[in-house]
């Protein structure tokens, strides 16, 4: 099973926060998914990024592939390959 870490958008109509999720690569994006790893919010200013940097490494090691959105944010909060 090909795993990704990408965006799960929530909230309400224009005003959208998101979860950062571990999710099947064949999942819809607001879909079924794994394992919840952090929350990212660009409504706030500067955006808010909360990332469980532990859960992250383990499912960077494990083989999942962040999409390029997740990528920068985790280079943001400090977590990387």
């Amino acid at each position: 099973m090909a795993t990704k870490i990408r965006l799960k958008r929530m909230g309400a109509k224009k005003n959208p926060f998101y979860r950062i999720v571990v999710a099947d690569s064949r999942a819809p994006r607001d879909g079924r998914f794994i394992d919840e790893v952090g929350t990212y919010n660009p409504n706030t200013n500067p955006a808010s990024i909360e990332v469980d940097a532990e859960k992250a490494k383990k499912w960077l090691a494990t083989g999942a592939q962040p999409s390029d959105t997740v990528r920068s944010i985790f280079k943001k909060a400090g977590v990387s390959k």
